[in-house]
């Protein structure tokens, strides 16, 4: 990573770590991972984010610079401050692989490391996790109403920073969108790249016209015109005069682009103008507000659009912008832990959850003891052993690949925009037993219950 990113924690994970190294706390810690509900109208969660939490958990360590500034605190001792400077993240990492579908409850990742490595670790695992998970299920929806059609990120400009213009083009990529217009982005995950004009270049010209013969003089081979800047239907037109004369150079226009409107209407009067001209076959893009709801809303009305260029409510996952995910205690040494708060309480030990099928169709998942004896497909994996990770980086196209493979036997009713059905979660009898268990004796010990 170019920037060491060890700080990247809340306070408080500094000050539980000087107080564990003061009380020579050391032992092995397991935290759990997971979403505690689903956020209005989801009824499932895409995973991302790990590749970029095992590249921070491999590279974890304390500069100098780091150290000199905790210095100025004036909390921790030099003793405390000696240990950070050798400390390395030397942990094992559990965890659902990049691509594939999970539910809430369920644990998307397990760390097991000595409790310190574990707890200073936390808030960088939540961010990244939270943030992708957050992306790629929102993408999900976009791609599932699209029907086919493609779907390029064109989110790069409103998303909350740099980072995250980044992570959108690389969560939606992992979706199924067909490009991003996130040059960076391109170059970092080798994602195909995609863009037309902008307004500003069709004003740029005296006519609407020169600024059309100028970019397809330019991109003969990929050339896509805005049409929208005075009037739709009138720059549908011009585009088309431009078509033609394309044709008569042995070129072809690629599409036109709408941007304002009412796309379903606007759509249908383009593809008759272009039809009349005998240029069906050139391709119309739409852009402007779009997510899947709205997608979904232009398809049904019989908008005639090939594809969407979607913007700032996918980027910022506008319905729904993040997850209340969790990352807690849930074994200390050989002792399971939990919390009994209202409305947050958590499962117990390292977990395994087991995935269900009949036929090719998934049907539930049940949440299990790591090593317990029960049918279903395991599907967290050993990510990460003693601090260094099992495999290289996985392709993009393989973890894109995975997810297209399980969102296909998804049912239908877990799909839906609105009010989804809940995909059962279950318990297993090993884990509900040491739940209880551990439950009666916390209450029994925090509360003199009998």
């Amino acid at each position: 990573m170019k920037n060491n990113l060890a700080l990247m924690a809340d306070f408080y994970e500094f000050t539980m770590a000087a107080a564990y190294y003061q009380n020579r706390m050391f032992a092995p810690a397991t935290f759990s991972l997971f979403i505690r509900d689903y956020p209005p109208h989801r009824g499932y969660f895409v995973s991302a984010g790990l590749e970029e939490v095992l590249e921070f958990l491999e590279s974890f360590h304390f500069t100098q610079e780091d150290l000199d500034y905790l210095t100025t605190t004036g909390l921790f001792s030099e003793e405390f401050l000696q240990y950070l400077s050798r400390l390395k993240f030397t942990g094992n990492v559990f965890a659902i692989p990049e691509g594939r579908i999970f539910f809430k409850d369920e644990p998307i990742l397990e760390v097991t490391a000595p409790i310190i490595e574990a707890q200073l670790v936390e808030t960088f695992v939540i961010n990244a996790i939270n943030l992708q998970v957050t992306l790629a299920t929102k993408a999900a929806r976009c791609v599932y109403v699209s029907r086919g059609r493609k779907l390029v990120d064109f989110s790069l400009r409103r998303t909350q920073g740099v980072d995250a213009g980044l992570k959108v083009a690389r969560a939606s990529f992992v979706a199924g969108f067909a490009s991003t217009s996130n040059v960076l982005a391109g170059k970092l995950y080798g994602i195909p790249v995609a863009g037309t004009m902008a307004h500003s270049f069709v004003t740029s010209f005296e006519e609407e016209i020169d600024a059309f013969r100028t970019f397809v003089r330019t991109f003969p081979g990929n050339a896509v015109l805005l049409i929208d800047t005075y009037d739709t239907l009138s720059g549908a037109h011009k585009a088309v005069k431009v078509g033609r004369e394309m044709l008569n150079r042995g070129e072809r226009l690629l599409g036109v682009r709408l941007d304002s409107g009412d796309m379903t209407d606007l759509s249908k009067e383009v593809r008759k103008i272009l039809k009349a001209a005998d240029l069906g076959e050139v391709s119309i893009f739409a852009s402007g507000a779009f997510d899947e709801y709205k997608i979904s809303e232009v398809i049904e009305k019989g908008g005639e659009i090939d594809a969407f260029g979607v913007g700032t409510k996918m980027g910022v996952s506008a319905d729904a912008p993040y997850t209340d995910m969790a990352y807690k205690l849930v074994q200390y040494g050989r002792r399971p832990v939990l919390k009994l708060s209202t409305g947050k309480r958590t499962l117990v030990a390292e977990k395994q959850v087991l995935r269900i099928r009949e036929g090719s169709n998934l049907t539930k998942d049940i949440i299990a003891l790591r090593d317990e004896k029960a049918v279903g497909e395991p599907i967290l994996k050993t990510v990460m052993e003693n601090g260094k990770r099992n495999l290289l980086p996985e392709p993009l196209a393989a973890i894109r690949d995975r997810f297209q493979q399980e969102f296909m036997v998804l049912g239908e009713a877990y799909k839906s925009l609105e009010n989804p059905k809940t995909f059962p979660v279950e318990l297993s009898p090993g884990l509900t037993e040491l739940q209880e268990r551990t439950v009666h004796e916390v209450r029994e010990k925090e509360l003199g219950e009998s």
